[in-house]
């Protein structure tokens, strides 16, 4: 059984790549109050076990009770974990977007669940993106959810991580009566940071209580909680909104060049998009020249890349590359 966690974007065993494309993480970033938040952490003391500051900036932060917050390690600890809840649940089928993570239907089959693709009537423990990883645009599931209500007995989650990264487009909502995911290190630019927490529907705190048992003590370190504290202050939320303006410039240009050189770009309301090269791609040589690109074939798009939008030196540097994929041609 192929292990698709080992396919993915950012830092490989070359380290990390001075143009990677591969990687949806905010170009802009990292997010200089949050990036000093995390410094500061003090890491010489264990966090409070019931994050209660934490949980109340949270819910206030998102307008919910605090009792529907769920801290976790990172999103992929989450999925394991609801998933998890699903099976003592008596769930025997996931259901997964078409085209997704790798680590919904990893962690279905690593409890031995059945994997089908969304939406899918029946599965006890429904998955959906806003915006979805590769294609950037939302998830037919949650169209689904917010036009016919959510199943009886059903975990709905909706996947948030590249929420606060839209650009274009209106965010569908509202999302109360789903299950919401967020891991704003993408957003914030500090991906090395693993931190995240759910959002529980409206009624459901006997399973955030599930949810919280099955967790191990601290969860979150202290730089992760430093982080998700800082992403609740006006200030970084200011800065997020400042660097989504130059995204959408940087989008629009890495859009035109890439068609300008003969690929075929797929509208995306996110800060990454996929487009398929003219012409056969040698990876191994764009890497050994600094640029990282993301197969999406793992996604179920053979012969696509989803590409993450970077500043303009980047773009000029796959530009400069494009001529002869077999010896590209970059300054690095």
């Amino acid at each position: 059984m192929a292990d698709l966690r080992a396919v993915h974007g950012g830092t490989d065993g070359q380290g990390a790549a001075p143009y990677d494309f591969s990687t949806n993480s905010n170009a802009c970033g990292p997010c200089p109050l949050a990036q000093e938040a995390v410094r500061q952490a003090d890491a010489t003391r264990y966090p409070d076990p019931a994050y209660t500051a934490l949980r109340a900036q949270l819910a206030a932060f998102h307008g919910v009770q605090a009792t529907r917050i769920v801290l976790a390690g990172s999103a992929s600890e989450f999925i394991y974990r609801i998933t998890a809840l699903a099976m003592r649940r008596g769930a025997r089928t996931v259901a997964v977007p078409a085209h997704g993570y790798g680590d919904y239907a990893q962690a279905a089959r690593a409890w031995g669940l059945e994997v089908q693709h969304a939406p899918q009537a029946g599965a006890a423990l429904q998955w959906a993106c806003e915006p979805s990883s590769p294609l950037g645009r939302s998830d037919a599931a949650l169209a689904g959810w917010l036009q016919a209500g959510v199943p009886a007995n059903t975990l709905c989650v909706l996947d948030c991580a590249y929420h606060p990264l839209r650009l274009e487009g209106p965010a569908p909502g509202p999302l109360d009566a789903v299950w919401q995911m967020w891991t704003p290190n993408k957003a914030l630019g500090l991906t090395g940071v693993r931190a995240a927490y759910a959002i529980a529907p409206r009624d459901r705190e006997d399973d955030v209580a599930r949810l919280d048992a099955m967790a191990p003590s601290w969860v979150v370190g202290a730089h992760g909680e430093a982080m998700l504290r800082a992403w609740t202050q006006p200030a970084t939320q200011q800065w997020l909104s400042d660097s989504l303006v130059l995204l959408r410039q940087w989008k629009a240009r890495q859009w035109a060049l890439l068609q300008s050189q003969g690929w075929v770009c797929q509208p995306s309301d996110a800060n990454f998009f996929c487009a398929r090269p003219p012409r056969a791609l040698d990876l191994a040589a764009l890497r050994a020249v600094g640029i990282k690109l993301r197969d999406a074939t793992s996604f179920g798009l053979p012969g696509w890349y989803r590409l993450g939008v970077l500043a303009p030196q980047a773009q000029e540097a796959l530009r400069a590359a494009g001529g002869d994929n077999t010896h590209p041609r970059v300054d690095v």
